[in-house]
């Protein structure tokens, strides 16, 4: 190949490779992770009560604020999918996914402002893109993915009221945050970190408020308010529950961060990154470095500058000469947005090593500002460095969210074991179950409508004398509370959910680092099928 043919090949190469269709690419990659085998793994302890409560809605409707379950819009939506594609497991997970997917796409709009540069927009995006957790709890029925988007919306709507001063950005605002707390009850942790960076924006005079901010203003609050006052009064049904749901949600989440429930220590997080987002965690850490030296050598230099204007100024006031008026240095937003995600993110792990409700889920809304702090200063040698790490990502992305199998992993915590596809089989072949245990989820979600008539749900065990009778086909007891035997019937031990143990592998944790294998915590179900032949 010639040098002229060969710096052509380059140049189509180049132009093929632009940023738009980067952009595009990993927007794509993003959604096929995230909708691939989405129903690949039975439901989650919490996604199938979820879906239940979701399913009583759409087919009952019924539903009443309860903080121990979140807040009201994933019902609401959740109901809505089921009545528009059918209830299941996959359906449910379809909002969730595409959140999750939007998030990596609003990217894009960070960029066209002016926030990010092109290698930035498209590291964020990736990490974004591939992050273990962000997969995770998208592929994920829970409340979080849908905080994280509305706060991305949200962020973006105040950058643009503040940009353009257009009252559309305070609504799209106003309904971003009334969303979010009508979603979860972290939602004030960002909104109280948001207006805390307003209020020193605004007392140092780098944003100005527009003048009309307070019929702005008045309008946010408004939608928002709105939003909240029909989402928690179930659009009517339960007004009271608009004065009564904020002591409630605040009594509740109290009680259980001084209970400490699901407890850790207040470097439960970081673990988490170590474990699974350790190139972003390690380029947030060296981002943040990078910043605070940079500031640093503009302190150094400002000074210095200082000094040669007090000398000049002192020369012409000797000399009679008028002294010049150093002129502000221009507002470069690109650093004030870097300024603000390492408060954002520093805010965030705080406030969350605090709290004493400690689940896996929540590592999400600390990682959106660390994806952000981690691009800072992003050189083409530190793009490399991202690119080349994101192998890390995708293997453990690979083993937590496409194995079809219980893997021994912290991010899953209370899943449901793949086991309990057995346990349904044998259910699916009986005429009649009955369950003598309170430990039942999710067959509750699994064995709805017309499927429900098949199983008695007892909540304990109950007398052997109550099977006698050739009723029922399958038995099924927790084994920590269980029959020895029942005549007439063969009895098998199957896992009903699995997490991670800490006390079966804290002394091999290198070894666990890098196989991720050993004991895991199991719920355990005895599953007693009627044996035919000696019926």
């Amino acid at each position: 190949m010639s040098g002229t043919s060969a710096a052509g090949f380059a140049i189509r190469i180049q132009k093929s490779l632009s940023f738009e269709r980067l952009f595009f690419f990993i927007f794509v990659l993003a959604a096929v992770l995230r909708f691939a085998f989405l129903d690949l793994k039975l439901f989650h302890h919490d996604e199938a009560i979820h879906a239940w409560f979701s399913y009583k809605l759409l087919t009952e409707g019924t539903y009443i604020y309860d903080p121990s379950y979140h807040g009201p819009l994933l019902y609401y939506v959740t109901a809505g999918m089921f009545a528009l594609f059918g209830d299941s497991d996959l359906v449910g997970r379809l909002v969730p996914a595409f959140l999750g997917t939007m998030v990596v796409a609003l990217v894009y709009p960070l960029y066209r402002l002016g926030y990010l540069d092109r290698m930035q927009a498209l590291v964020a995006a990736l990490f974004l893109a591939i992050s273990p957790n962000m997969v995770y709890f998208s592929r994920f029925l829970r409340n979080d993915i849908f905080i994280l988007f509305l706060t991305f919306v949200l962020l973006l709507a105040l950058i643009l009221y503040f940009e353009r001063g257009q009252v559309r950005y305070a609504v799209l605002a106003g309904l971003a945050a009334g969303l979010g707390i009508s979603s979860k009850e972290n939602m004030p942790i960002v909104l109280g970190i948001f207006a805390a960076y307003i209020l020193y924006l605004l007392w140092t005079q780098k944003v100005k408020l527009p003048k009309r901010w307070i019929r702005d203003f008045v309008l946010g609050v408004l939608v928002m308010g709105g939003v909240i006052a029909v989402l928690y009064s179930s659009f009517g049904a339960n007004p009271e529950r608009v004065l009564t749901w904020v002591p409630d949600a605040i009594g509740h989440w109290w009680a259980m961060h001084e209970q400490e429930r699901l407890g850790g220590p207040f470097f439960f997080y970081i673990i988490f990154f170590l474990l699974y987002e350790l190139p972003i965690f390690a380029l947030a850490i060296v981002g943040t470095a990078q910043f605070i030296q940079k500031g640093r050598k503009k302190a150094e230099t400002a000074v210095q500058s200082l000094h040669e204007v007090v000398e000049t100024s002192l020369a012409q006031v000797n000399g009679h000469v008028p002294v010049p008026v150093a002129a502000d240095p221009p507002f470069d937003k690109k650093e004030e947005f870097f300024r603000f995600c390492i408060v954002w993110m520093v805010l965030s792990l705080v406030a969350y090593a605090y709290i004493g409700e400690k689940v896996p889920w929540l590592i999400v809304h600390q990682l959106l500002p660390l994806i952000f702090v981690a691009t800072y200063a992003m050189t083409k040698k530190k793009a490399v460095i991202a690119v080349v790490s994101s192998i890390f990502l995708v293997l453990a992305l690979w083993h937590v969210a496409y194995v079809p199998a219980d893997v021994n992993e912290p991010i899953v915590q209370v899943q449901n074991s793949e086991d309990m596809r057995e346990v349904m089989a044998l259910i699916d072949a009986s005429n009649a179950t009955a369950i003598a245990s309170d430990r039942y989820w999710p067959l509750p979600w699994y064995y709805r409508g017309e499927r429900a008539e098949k199983l008695s749900y007892y909540g304990r065990k109950i007398e052997e004398s109550n099977f006698r009778d050739g009723k029922f086909d399958v038995v099924i007891a927790s084994d920590q509370d269980s029959y020895d035997s029942l005549p007439g019937f063969e009895k098998k031990t199957y896992n009903l959910n699995y997490w991670f143990s800490w006390y079966d592998n804290k002394d091999r944790l290198l070894q666990y680092y890098f196989l991720r294998d050993g004991k895991m915590g199991n719920m355990k179900l005895d599953v007693f099928t009627r044996n035919v032949t000696s019926a």
